[in-house]
């Protein structure tokens, strides 16, 4: 494949990520962000691993700049890394299933490990195993929504891009 197909494989797919973290500015439902679909999608098309996490991360940062920061961001940020990882897994074996499955699973994780840190960190809940499972009941209506954000983001990029690549020559190899 030439430089020049690679560079605008490369613009192309970062130009989607950061597109989808632009998104998160605009306003949405509580929840239902393209943030995990970006994450699943950079870790599945890009052939570089370090590219795979660096433009989603950089894109995710400077929206979280303009939203805010807050003291459980790290455990966000966890879940981001492993959902890039998971979608590292998912490359060469992308289907509407396994991409569906994939996020399924990533999202579970995110919720676990994020409401995780919002018990360890926000002084809302007892610091017990009870204070623990609060926090994941209360975060369960959340859930709902940012799975199903998950799912319909992950199928419009996902879709989007497989038609791009049946129909344009430049973009039947991963990046």
């Amino acid at each position: 494949m030439r430089t020049q197909d690679l560079k605008l494989q490369l613009i192309t797919i970062s130009g989607i990520i950061f597109a989808l973290a632009i998104f998160r500015l605009l306003p949405h439902l509580p929840n239902v962000s393209p943030v995990a679909a970006m994450a699943l999608f950079g870790g599945a098309y890009f052939a570089d691993k370090r590219m795979a996490f660096v433009v989603p991360f950089v894109a995710l940062f400077l929206s979280d700049l303009v939203l805010g920061l807050h003291n459980s961001m790290i455990f966000v940020y966890a879940g981001f890394a492993l959902t890039v990882a998971i979608g590292i897994l998912l490359k060469n074996r992308i289907s509407m299933t396994n991409t569906a499955f994939v996020m399924v699973v990533s999202s579970l994780l995110f919720f676990l490990l994020t409401n995780f840190g919002a018990w360890m960190t926000s002084g809302i809940y007892p610091q017990s195993f009870e204070g623990l499972l609060q926090s994941y009941v209360a975060g369960i209506p959340f859930f709902q929504n940012s799975l199903l954000g998950n799912l319909m983001f992950a199928a419009i990029i996902f879709g989007g891009y497989h038609l791009l690549q049946e129909n344009v020559a430049v973009f039947k190899k991963q990046l």
